[in-house]
């Protein structure tokens, strides 16, 4: 029995080191009938004072209430993702790369195991757990910390001193034994079994109740951190690791420092013989640059660090029957052909579907219904047919559609195309519908509440042929359709309405015109300024915005000179689709090209262009002879690099901030 404040407090840190040692080190320090015996004493003196019970005790893992949803949280620093490579050639080029960029013959490279779970977001502030977060997009993702904090394995409170305010990044995952255990007790009451740790451990962190995630066998390992204060001196990643463990966070065991490509790959291949035995499924290594003074030099390009890469392990196979081929037709009238397989279980999953690209591809594979196929999950992701496996009396050979099988149109094939598309445009239903989707999607009109599964309904119904449509939707309609409550009905309409105060780029990137996206789009509205601009710009004109090459100004120029297409577009400007046509504030910059790289602390890169361009500057987004000036953040990486050795201008935010405070004052 505990007696005592004071004795319930150092039993209590007690416990903790019995978890660490436990989950964390895999080295227990006392069986489990002492660890229940003690656990069973602390719970008896809180029960009896529950005034003192310390938010971090263990035995407050389970307890939280279930939740409504999750809230949506920002971290503070984007969670990138990986390239892959998937093969020693891969591998080898990522790392003549990065070496030949920072001018070093050997790399010091940090090594760990791929692990397939659920990417987590930390965040402890003074050295206590006070958010836990799902990778979401990047930006945003989902907070779960009550669902976090049932796990065994994650400290509320790191041991030592640790930074004011730090993000750690790490992967929730089930381990094999446990899920092998876990399916067995669903299957025994009856329950759905869940397919593959990786499912499982997403479908057990997303639960709305904490103690259905607390029943759930889920650990942990930290691999990376996102924002820290400033006060920080660890200089590579190796060091923030062992940093981790320090603190009592759990670092995968195999976490390995190489020198060289040579020994890079032959972790990999100690991995590759090891991971049967492992006790968790990997799909992959992860390398990284060690040094984060060379992580800094490298930056990242998209949403993917150049400093680190995914070696994947070779895709898993299986062979099945290959039992029809299908036609789909996608917004552009782009007809995909699609395998429709005899179920097999492959990587994890069961595939009844996979893409077979273009006619070229089958024509490659020879690949013919009824035939054995050999299916290939590319990443342990995309399922893929990688060879026929003919049977002797085989079936005719598979022909390309000459009519759309949606709308009937006649199919054409472009001399310098692998793709047949589809003539019949916006007649067409498939067409039409994905084409549609696309215009309310977030980064066309940002429709919020309006998704695929209403626009096929509306397409159905026969309400809606074209994008103004929409805007002509009633609250009546909306109530007669099946499962279309009064207030989703109304937050539909409000939606669109919202809609309708937009950007030229976004109106332009909405239209769905061939090989024009949100950049292009962007470009677009920048450089030419106007909608009439750039419905009247000819080929030539087209040309000389910066990006837009011979055949996106092709069909720019042909879009709008489409009778239908114009049609529809003074529509919906009848509609009430609107936007502001900021005229630039000088011409300073008249004539000059700027590029803006790395990252930017009083501004983003987008509004530093904005600024740029509404003082006559084109932005480009690559550095050339003809760059007039770049604008250099930190992980400015190879613009830089190219930049001085053109001889290129470069400022530095401080630079920049100094010069637009001049020319637009």
């Amino acid at each position: 029995m505990i007696g005592s404040e004071h004795e319930y407090l150092a039993q209590v840190e007690r416990l903790r080191q019995y978890d660490y040692h436990y989950h964390v080190l895999d080295e227990p320090l006392v069986g489990d009938s002492q660890y229940d015996a003690l656990l069973a004493a602390i719970k008896a003196f809180e029960v009896q004072h529950p005034e003192l019970i310390q938010a971090d005790s263990p035995t407050q893992r389970v307890g939280f209430q279930a939740l409504d949803k999750f809230q949506k949280v920002a971290h503070q620093t984007r969670m990138l993702s990986l390239d892959n490579a998937f093969n020693a050639e891969d591998l080898a080029a990522w790392y003549q790369r990065q070496s030949q960029q920072l001018e070093i013959e050997s790399l010091t490279l940090s090594c760990e195991p791929k692990l397939d779970g659920v990417a987590i977001n930390l965040r402890y502030e003074d050295g206590h757990l006070v958010q836990a977060a799902t990778r979401g997009d990047g930006h945003i993702g989902e907070d779960i910390t009550q669902n976090a904090k049932t796990l065994r394995s994650l400290p509320w409170r790191l041991k030592g001193d640790c930074p004011s305010s730090i993000e750690i990044r790490g992967e929730v995952f089930m381990p094999k034994a446990g899920f092998d255990a876990m399916n067995r007790r669903l299957a025994e009451t009856g329950q759905k079994t869940f397919v593959n740790p990786r499912n499982a451990a997403s479908g057990s962190l997303r639960q709305l109740d904490p103690e259905i995630t607390a029943s759930r066998p889920l650990t942990l390992y930290v691999y990376g951190m996102g924002q820290v204060s400033e006060g920080w001196d660890c200089q590579a990643h190796s060091q923030a690791m062992a940093q981790f463990q320090q603190w009592g966070l759990p670092v995968n065991p195999w976490v390995r420092c190489v020198q060289g490509i040579e020994a890079a790959e032959a972790y990999y291949q100690t991995l590759v013989a090891e991971r049967d035995q492992l006790e968790y499924e990997i799909d992959g290594i992860v390398y990284k640059v060690d040094p984060f003074a060379y992580q800094r030099a490298l930056g990242q390009v998209a949403k993917s660090p150049r400093w680190a890469i995914a070696r994947k392990f070779p895709a898993q196979e299986a062979v099945t029957t290959l039992e029809a081929i299908d036609f789909q037709v996608g917004r552009t009238g782009a007809i995909t052909p699609v395998a429709r397989l005899k179920p097999v279980f492959v990587g994890g999953v069961t595939v009844s579907n996979a893409t077979l690209h273009n006619m070229d591809e089958i024509e490659r594979l020879d690949a013919r219904v009824g035939d054995q196929v050999m299916i290939r999950r590319a990443g342990d992701v995309i399922p893929q047919v990688v060879r026929s496996l003919p049977a002797q009396a085989r079936s005719a050979p598979v022909a390309a559609p000459s009519q759309c099988p949606v709308c009937d149109s006649a199919v054409e094939r472009a001399p310098d195309e692998a793709v047949y598309r589809c003539t019949g445009g916006w007649l067409c239903a498939a067409q039409r519908q994905t084409s549609l989707t696309h215009f309310v999607s977030k980064g066309a009109m940002n429709v919020d509440g309006v998704g695929g599964k209403l626009i096929e309904a509306l397409v159905e119904q026969g309400w809606v042929t074209r994008p103004a449509d929409l805007y002509r939707l009633t609250l009546d309609q909306l109530l007669s359709m099946e499962r279309m409550g009064e207030k989703s009905a109304a937050n539909v309409i409000a939606a669109l309405e919202l809609s309708k105060k937009t950007t030229l780029a976004r109106f332009l990137f909405a239209l769905g015109i061939r090989e024009v996206g949100v950049t292009t789009a962007s470009t677009l509205a920048q450089e030419l300024g106007s909608l009439d601009a750039i419905r009247t710009a000819d080929i030539e004109r087209l040309l000389d915005v910066t990006d837009v090459g011979p055949v996106v100004a092709e069909h720019i120029y042909r879009f709008f000179r489409a009778p239908e297409h114009a049609a529809w577009v003074s529509d919906l400007l009848a509609q009430g689709i609107h936007w502001s046509e900021a005229a630039p504030q000088g011409d300073q910059l008249a004539g000059q090209t700027w590029v803006l790289s790395g990252g930017l602390e009083s501004m983003t890169r987008d509004q530093a262009g904005e600024r740029l361009r509404a003082l006559g500057a084109k932005v480009a987004g690559s550095v050339s002879k003809k760059t007039s000036c770049l604008v250099a953040g930190p992980g400015a990486g190879s613009k830089l690099t190219k930049a001085e050795a053109l001889g290129v201008p470069v400022l530095d935010e401080a630079g920049l901030l100094q010069r637009l405070s001049e020319w637009e004052s």
